[in-house]
């Protein structure tokens, strides 16, 4: 779920630890601190200590584990201005370790309980809703290849003449447009019941046909969750309690909105970074089957054995593969999007898992299918490093315990300048590609890929370029690790997409069109918006040195009077800009505050493109005038540039949404 917003923080991975802010508070977190490392008590069922195998060979021990991770968490925490977090640990049935890091609550000093602190695991809440889903189908309620109006008392519409199936909101290509409005609120009273959510504002845009794209959707897993509500005749949080928290053992764990009275005592505050230091609110995801999960460590260690051991109180043994192993494989070889489950497979290690962010707190949980083995992280502060922290642990953690995982990098093919040429370019994300005002998101987040002298592709990712060889024909392996990246044609050899791992399951990059792309569009809006600039500064600057010289304004008339209303066109120009610079201020700087007020401020807003119509209006007129008089050539061709400079910023923001009355965001 993109609470967090950014395409790039599935990618962190690749990044490891490159965290950059120390802290800056007045009662800093002492890696030394005893509290910053909980030593999580072993419990009956925790495998008793026991060396190493092989001197020098990391052995899965709970020893080795707790050591590596007390030598790798409080520090990273440290440098990642993280408050708090938890790692849980599973090997064989039985949960190995579950450590907890710094505080739960900063300004009691409360640290974090390994086992028992509840952190808010995000969009891994959706594997719950998918195995619900399942248990449907089981029971013969459900059929994933049905139109889902079928069983819904709303409907969804087939824009593209095709019905959004079960299997397409599992495989998130239902092609609907990113939801963001209300993804998460602050206040309780501006929460309303899932049905009413869904049914308040008309279904996302359709802009993918099903089945094609995929693009992350929280509003499709809604959607899933409400039809398990409907089908079981009861919540969707009570379903999911009786159903697969309590079969699988998970004492501390509620979908429930706002926190139940009996889990606060083991609640972890949310922050946004160590520095600040101050505890946020508990956040409430009105499409609750999406992400409004909590739960403790030891509750998601019960899940992750549930997952390995295919609990049949949960689901049947052939329920269990086929959602592990009916992948929507778009892109061979790279991994896919299983059946609610990504693809996580490293090298010859087979691992099914899902990723989470909320506000403030960010995860990942993997399991290893044949391994028997299961990792879940969670951090409860945003920072300048979570997103990379997350999945560095669980990637060090393969990686430590399975080197076979890192294989190594063949060699570079023949035709890596050829097809490198080919792919590289501007790209946007398959999850920005919307039809209302946030389509500047598109633009703002478009991502480069470039070529080394080597035949090698360079992707820039968390200020860090990542290197990938062609290793087999537009297939490319990241150099310093086992991600692999494709590109992939459509029939008449166009360029369609490129994808990565970890994101190529849910995300595509499709490449920009020329007219949109940043290398070409930001240098002439840049050039556009600074010699309107120009033109408006020197307006006020040519009276004060006429008065100071005493010299008579040189136009009359119509002359003067088109001069004048020009720049005054200008001036609106920059008006139109700043209102949108302050609505998207608003928006981002508290998501969860998104009430009438800022519908009344969009509005208003989307209203302003009026402004650019009188601009652009007023430097026609400007240049009919001039070019009627008897002024100079250079003030005959500036009033060309003039109107032009304000077309190019009306085709701007027409491309990118901000002429678009749409408000179902």
């Amino acid at each position: 779920m993109p609470f967090g917003t950014q395409l790039k923080w599935l990618t962190a991975a690749l990044a490891a630890l490159s965290c950059a802010s120390a802290f800056a508070q007045d009662t800093p977190i002492d890696p030394a601190d005893p509290a910053v490392i909980d030593g999580a008590v072993a419990t009956p069922e925790t495998e008793p200590v026991t060396a190493p195998t092989e001197a020098g060979s990391p052995s899965l021990t709970r020893s080795d584990v707790d050591a590596w991770l007390d030598g790798f968490m409080p520090y990273a925490l440290s440098e990642g201005d993280i408050v708090g977090a938890q790692v849980t640990v599973v090997r064989d049935g039985e949960i190995l370790t579950s450590r907890g890091y710094g505080y739960a609550d900063l300004a009691e000093r409360r640290p974090v309980d390994g086992y028992e602190t509840m952190f808010r695991p995000g969009s891994i809440s959706k594997l719950f809703t998918w195995i619900s889903v399942m248990q449907m189908v089981e029971q013969g309620r459900l059929d994933l290849d049905e139109d889902v109006n079928t069983y819904l008392d709303f409907e969804i519409p087939a824009t593209f003449g095709e019905p959004v199936t079960m299997r397409h909101l599992m495989t998130h290509t239902p092609g609907f447009q990113e939801r963001f409005r209300n993804l998460i609120i602050g206040d309780p009273e501006l929460a309303l019941p899932l049905e009413d959510f869904l049914k308040q504002a008309a279904p996302p845009s359709q802009i993918f046909p099903p089945g094609e794209t995929p693009a992350y959707s929280n509003y499709g897993t809604a959607v899933a969750g409400y039809i398990v509500q409907r089908l079981a005749g009861q919540p969707f949080e009570d379903y999911v309690a009786a159903q697969i928290f309590e079969p699988m053992g998970m004492d501390l764990a509620t979908f429930h909105q706002p926190l139940p009275e009996r889990f606060e005592p083991y609640m972890s505050s949310g922050y946004i970074n160590a520095a600040d230091g101050e505890a946020q609110y508990y956040e409430l995801v009105p499409m609750a089957p999406a992400g409004s999960m909590a739960a403790s460590g030891e509750a998601m260690g019960r899940f992750m054995i549930g997952l390995l051991e295919r609990n049949p109180d949960v689901l049947a043994p052939a329920t269990w593969e086929q959602m592990y192993e009916t992948t929507y494989q778009l892109t061979p070889p790279l991994n896919a999007m299983a059946l609610g489950f990504w693809e996580l497979d490293k090298g010859g290690l087979r691992i099914r898992g899902h990723g989470g962010d909320t506000g403030f707190f960010h995860s990942d949980l993997n399991v290893m299918l044949d391994e028997n083995v299961g990792i879940y992280v969670v951090v409860n502060s945003s920072g300048a490093g979570a997103g990379p922290l997350r999945f560095a642990v669980t990637a060090s953690f393969a990686e430590r315990y399975f080197p076979e995982t890192v294989e190594p990098v063949g060699p570079r093919l023949e035709t890596a300048m050829e097809h490198g040429a080919m792919v590289v370019g501007e790209y946007e994300s398959s999850r920005t590609v919307v039809t209302n005002f946030a389509a500047i998101l598109r633009f703002l987040g478009q991502e480069s890929i470039s070529m080394n002298a080597d035949g090698d592709l360079v992707y820039m990712m968390f200020g860090k370029p990542t290197v990938w060889r062609e290793v087999e024909p537009f297939v490319w392996r990241h150099v310093d690790g086992y991600e692999q990246l494709a590109a992939t044609f459509d029939e008449d050899g166009t360029l369609a997409y490129v994808t990565f791992e970890p994101v190529s399951p849910i995300i595509h990059l499709m490449p920009a069109p020329w007219y949109r792309a940043g290398s070409l569009v930001t240098p002439l809006l840049f050039l556009s918006l600074g010699l309107l600039l120009v033109t408006l500064i020197l307006w006020p600057v040519r009276a004060i040195v006429r008065w100071r010289y005493g010299k008579a304004f040189p136009l009359s008339g119509r002359e003067a009077m088109s001069y004048r209303l020009v720049r005054v066109g200008i001036a609106l120009v920059f008006v139109f800009l700043t209102a949108w610079f302050m609505l998207f201020q608003t928006l981002f700087s508290d998501l969860a505050g998104l009430g009438s007020g800022f519908g009344t401020q969009l509005f208003l807003t989307m209203a302003m493109q009026l402004l650019l119509y009188i601009a652009v209006a007023a430097a026609v007129w400007n240049t009919l005038t001039v070019w009627r008089s008897r002024q100079s050539w250079f003030a005959k061709l500036w009033s060309v540039i003039i109107p032009l400079m304000i077309l190019f910023v009306i085709l701007f923001a027409g491309l990118n949404g901000l002429l678009s009355w749409e408000t179902n965001f």
